[in-house]
């Protein structure tokens, strides 16, 4: 059927939360983009030695991809269907399939190979989502929610991204919207979110995850130089400032995002505090703009000489125990 469907296309700083935004609202239900990350418990932080990119460890400011897609499914009870393709014709012959249904498809593809990507964009990262909304005269109509409007894709383009290789490599995966509840209770999503989110960052026990995270993680940027050498150091390090600032909207960004959703969260649960906490994140996401900035300026070879590895670490320990003494504020406020 080479007709789009009447999709409404809503840019959004992250493409995962972007999507569920915009599927949802085209089945009738409102929810802001930093409404769908805090329910969906987005906010997180991880650095794991054990899994490499490039041969450089990971350091993510997000759950998995499709975490937060499960979570917000099942609190408010809106069940999505998933389908993964070993054969590529018979992922792209579902596709048209469901266009035919009028139903928006999202999917999982590859960044590298997006034609409309600015090239400076265009990395080997394997987790982005975006919606297929039909097709014009053969090609794909596609609702990218990091775009400013509607783009498309031919055939082959669409195929060679749904099939990307490497690590997280999506194998055809798309998803829609299968029903909708004819009424949940938005209140109980929002504290069960919180509390993940709080029990995330603070109780996890191996030290790789959540605010321990963050310390183990001001270790090893201590120790890159006389470890790792220069030049490896700055490789090291700026796949950290890759993952805060380019891959979605890292640490920073996602500071700024959980503040919107707490301050959404507040009016909606009748919790001023929860606004001061906004106020109170929106500060610590700062000072992770200053870390993405100082370690910028070390990996460019810009910096100045107090601006060190040293420094960048003592700011990430600066940085945990502001977000240790938030996240028992925030869990407090909605227990």
């Amino acid at each position: 059927m080479d007709q789009p469907i009447d999709f409404k296309h809503k840019q959004s700083a992250h493409c995962e939360n972007g999507v569920v935004s915009n599927l949802l609202g085209f089945y009738g239900i409102q929810l802001s983009e930093p409404m769908v990350f805090g329910i969906g418990s987005g906010l997180f932080f991880s650095h794991m030695p054990f899994l490499k990119v490039g041969g450089i460890p990971v350091t993510s400011f997000r759950p998995l991809p499709g975490i937060i897609f499960k979570r917000i499914s099942r609190r408010l009870g809106i069940s999505f269907e998933r389908k993964k393709f070993r054969n590529p014709a018979k992922a792209m012959e579902a596709l048209d399939k469901n266009l035919a249904l009028g139903i928006p498809t999202g999917m999982l593809v590859g960044v590298y190979h997006l034609s409309y990507f600015p090239d400076p964009y265009r990395f080997h990262f394997n987790a982005h989502n975006l919606v297929v909304v039909g097709k014009k005269e053969g090609n794909y109509i596609i609702s990218d929610p990091v775009m400013n409007g509607m783009e498309q894709l031919t055939y082959d383009e669409l195929l060679k991204v749904r099939y990307a290789k490497g690590t997280f490599a999506p194998n055809g995966h798309m998803y829609w919207v299968k029903q909708i509840p004819a009424e949940f209770d938005l209140k109980q999503a929002i504290i069960k979110g919180i509390k993940h989110t709080c029990k995330d960052m603070l109780t996890i026990p191996i030290p790789m995850f959540g605010v321990k995270g963050i310390r183990f993680l001001s270790r090893k940027v201590r120790s890159y130089p006389s470890r790792l050498g220069a030049r490896k150091a700055a490789s090291y390090t700026g796949q950290i400032v890759r993952a805060q600032e380019e891959i979605g909207t890292g640490g920073a960004g996602f500071r700024f995002m959980y503040g919107a959703f707490l301050q959404e969260a507040a009016v909606v649960l009748n919790k001023p505090v929860l606004r001061d906490l906004s106020i109170e994140l929106s500060g610590i996401g700062d000072l992770w703009r200053e870390f993405a900035v100082i370690t910028g300026r070390i990996v460019k070879n810009r910096n100045s000489a107090d601006e060190s590895y040293d420094h960048a670490a003592n700011l990430l320990l600066v940085i945990a125990d502001k977000e240790e003494a938030f996240f028992k504020k925030l869990k407090a406020a909605v227990s």
